[in-house]
């Protein structure tokens, strides 16, 4: 049992946390563990707002968040531990300060810096928990890996539009990320939020849940998402559980384990499996409107969704969605010059590549995509 000598509260803070002391499964014990606990948030993002924020206000005493970016104004519609006065700064800076301004008594360690195997074990070093708020599955291997072989929980979120996951995994107690998801999926089949969109309000939700098993975990009471896989689905207002089983041939937590230790996670999730583009298969906006005014000019590819043109759009471009490429190929000329654009040029060079193995031979990825030719060439093409 936990010495309430060793956590000696203040009239203030009392006062502050009196609705949780009134609460049968928390009182002033269930109290003096939160604020005896230390917390790691990966992600000062969608999933990190609501989770640092609850976290805080909850009276988690230490609490530590581990971002390497800055806030942007598209951060704004769902990223709500930020605000525009903070545009530019770290988000571990815009963090620490108003969860700090939110509850004064805790403790908000920032580190500015990726979160990744070269750097993990040293940052999460004194944490008692680990809530995963990332948005790529190299953070989130390596996340999950760290915490089975330190023996701790972590909690997961993730997000796409609509929809959300969350689940506690805890290998001492069952399965781990990888008895779920044992190898990550190819490049492009789950784009994040930045090509796929996002329902605002649902890393809202997610995060929110998050911090439910936190603090449950913490507090040692309920029943936690510990061995299921919590699936919600705004758009129908569903929520459906899937119980999860440990997988005995886990490389990680089963009965022979092969990873014993943290390993290259970007290898291993294929991020590099699109490599680099040669100079001849890039096209700047500037030099792209300069073809445009000559005689043969190359035919434009945009390869956004059909939402996306809503927004802005090129004049002629060929409208091919990215998913449907491959099954379209016929209405392209293997033999004219092609660029091919998206929003910010990166499901174009994913594009440009599988046209090349298709036998492409004149195709160039416009670079920034459209976005770039809005800020470069033509003000009235929105940027997004």
């Amino acid at each position: 049992m936990l010495d309430m000598r060793q956590t000696v509260f203040s009239q203030d803070e009392l006062y502050r946390y009196s609705r949780h002391l009134m609460v049968p499964e928390i009182g002033l014990q269930g109290q003096a563990k939160l604020k005896a606990a230390s917390v790691l948030i990966v992600g000062a993002g969608g999933l990190g707002s609501p989770v640092a924020l609850y976290l805080a206000a909850a009276g988690v005493g230490r609490i530590g968040i581990a971002d390497d970016d800055v806030v942007d104004s598209s951060n704004l519609q769902r990223q709500v531990l930020h605000g525009s006065s903070q545009i530019g700064c770290p988000k571990v800076e815009s963090a620490r300060e108003r969860m700090l301004d939110l509850n004064p008594y805790i403790q908000v360690e920032a580190y500015l810096e990726s979160f990744d195997q070269k750097n993990a074990e040293h940052i999460a070093e004194g944490y008692d928990l680990l809530l995963d708020c990332t948005d790529n599955f190299a953070t989130r291997y390596l996340i999950n890996d760290l915490c089975v072989l330190t023996h701790r929980p972590v909690i997961y979120g993730a997000v796409y539009r609509f929809e959300g996951q969350v689940s506690v995994f805890d290998a001492s107690k069952g399965a781990c990320y990888r008895c779920l998801f044992p190898e990550p999926p190819p490049e492009g089949a789950a784009p994040a939020c930045g090509e796929a969109g996002v329902f605002s309000i649902t890393p809202g939700i997610i995060g929110t849940l998050q911090a439910v098993e936190a603090l449950k975990l913490i507090l040692g009471t309920g029943e936690l998402l510990t061995n299921k896989l919590l699936m919600v689905d705004a758009l129908a207002m569903s929520f459906r559980t899937i119980n999860l089983r440990k997988n005995p041939q886990c490389p990680l937590c089963g009965v022979s384990p092969q990873i014993k230790a943290l390993i290259d996670y970007p290898t291993f999730c294929a991020v590099t499996l699109a490599k680099p583009l040669t100079a001849s298969e890039m096209i700047s906006s500037r030099d792209l409107a300069q073809a445009m005014s000559t005689s043969q000019p190359p035919l434009l590819l945009d390869v956004r969704s059909e939402v996306e043109l809503q927004i802005s759009a090129l004049p002629n471009a060929l409208h091919i969605p990215a998913e449907q490429l491959m099954e379209r190929l016929d209405e392209l000329d293997r033999e004219s010059a092609l660029v091919v654009f998206c929003r910010n040029g990166t499901r174009s060079r994913r594009a440009l590549h599988q046209l090349k193995a298709a036998g492409f031979t004149q195709v160039q990825n416009l670079t920034g995509g459209i976005n770039a030719w809005g800020r470069e060439v033509d003000p009235t093409v929105f940027e997004y």
